[in-house]
């Protein structure tokens, strides 16, 4: 177990630290930069930067309710924590 996490956190890591340039995109993403950059246009880092614009959305509204839910756990565990003998004998 110890060993399998010392490679997962391992390749980690190195995924995070050793980044390799990526210019992947999907099809009609390149389709239409491709077109843009023959009709005279700019750079395609605008289409870029609305890809990750796009992508950041989903993880933001996960990281909210996740958020949402640790905050009403952790209430939770606090009011019980706060709670006496009497009010334990009360519910049984």
């Amino acid at each position: 177990m110890k060993n399998s996490l010392f490679y997962i956190v391992l390749v980690l890591l190195l995924a995070f630290f050793l980044p390799l340039d990526a210019h992947a995109q999907c099809a009609m993403c390149k389709g239409a930069a491709e077109a843009n950059l023959r009709q005279g246009g700019g750079d395609p880092k605008g289409l870029n930067n609305g890809i990750l614009y796009m992508l950041s959305i989903p993880y933001l509204l996960v990281g909210c309710i996740g958020y949402w839910w640790w905050r009403n756990r952790r209430m939770e565990k606090e009011q019980v924590t706060d709670m006496s003998e009497e009010d334990f004998a009360r519910y049984e």
